[in-house]
């Protein structure tokens, strides 16, 4: 039986909650113009709806690394305070008028820093644009709560300074840590140290796994690392057979260990072959925590009403499948208890009851 059709519309005055979601991957390609000429940098094209199209088709050849070579062109644009204020601003206010009332964004400080801004004045500009994007929600009347999560990338010798730039924003917008870049080579267990001071000091952490690289960076995020949610994880369903979870899934499932899932980004970079046979839906039906996720709007061409929305189309997703997946992403929020369960109970049960 297929479920009842939800309407775009509808879908997009659902509340939503995204956990995994990259600043430098969710530019407006308008945006992309105007500062790339500012700062004399050479796009592909200077046509916002082409420039939009090359990105979905320049990611989308099932390969991570040229689907992560895709951001040169966007953090070309993102080392000025002017470029960083502008896109953290827009940031907000977009992922405001998708209906997402929660959303953590992620992104590298060191990759921030080519044009002379320092690691700290990085972090502290993209608050300050934060701040400005949620002011203008609220006054809008669509809020939204954005936390950050600071990432190290895994190839390179910096994942340490990272780490500490949370533990030194732990109290200043910044929830969270992660590691990105290329999994396959960079396991996360080189950067234990990190880990372990991030542990030491309270701080919260995913980590990019089960992506590009399977089980053993799984195991490393999980059982080495002790991440408390895993980016992506899609390659869990290795450690299930016919429905029966080993040991490593069952332990990801019964601890609770979020799964962030991102089905159109899966699709770009050959980690699933189609909507409907993603994992995220098996993955939920087993009671894993599966959380709903764009991963970098511009570069996969998509936003949180699409994403539902094609679960629904082309998974037969209902919709108390797409209020579970929130309410998931909100009670793994790197946020206080008591905050996660005033969403739960104010925002986004409420906010299904009405718009359903």
């Amino acid at each position: 039986m297929t479920a009842p059709r939800i309407d775009t519309e509808t879908l997009r005055r659902l509340p939503k909650a995204v956990l995994h979601d990259h600043l430098d991957g969710g530019l407006r390609p308008a945006t992309v113009i105007e500062l790339a000429a500012a700062v004399g940098h050479t796009l592909p094209t200077t046509d916002p709806d082409e420039l939009a199209a090359w990105y979905v088709e320049a990611a989308g050849s099932g390969d991570l690394v040229r689907y992560i070579g895709t951001f040169e062109h966007t953090l070309a644009v993102m080392q000025t305070r002017e470029g960083l204020l502008r896109v953290a601003e827009e940031y907000v206010l977009d992922l405001a008028a998708d209906g997402v009332v929660y959303a953590e964004v992620r992104y590298a400080p060191e990759l921030n820093t080519r044009a002379g801004l320092s690691l700290a004045e990085v972090v502290e500009t993209v608050q300050e644009g934060l701040a400005a994007g949620m002011a203008k929600a609220a006054a809008a009347g669509t809020p939204v709560r954005v936390g950050t999560l600071l990432c190290g990338m895994r190839m390179f010798d910096r994942v340490g300074e990272a780490a500490e730039l949370a533990v030194t924003y732990r109290d200043a917008g910044v929830v969270g840590f992660d590691i990105a870049g290329a999994e396959d080579g960079f396991p996360p267990a080189d950067h234990l140290a990190a880990f372990q001071h991030l542990r030491a000091e309270s701080v919260p952490f995913t980590i990019h796994a089960g992506e590009a690289y399977g089980l053993p960076s799984i195991h490393q995020a999980v059982q080495v690392c002790g991440a408390q949610r895993l980016g992506h994880g899609v390659r869990i369903t290795e450690d299930i057979v016919d429905g029966k979870l080993g040991r490593l899934a069952g332990w990801v499932r019964d601890r609770r260990i979020a799964l962030e899932m991102c089905p159109t980004s899966n699709l770009q970079t050959g980690c699933a072959t189609s909507i409907a046979e993603h994992p995220i839906t098996a993955l939920k039906d087993l009671g894993f925590r599966v959380t709903l996720n764009t991963d970098n709007r511009l570069v996969s061409g998509t936003t949180m009403t699409r994403e539902m929305g094609l679960l629904v189309e082309e998974a037969g997703w209902t919709a108390k499948d797409l209020r579970t997946v929130t309410v998931n992403a909100v009670k793994s929020a790197f946020i206080p208890f008591d905050e996660r369960k005033a969403l739960i109970e104010d925002v986004i049960l409420p906010g299904y009851a009405e718009a359903l």
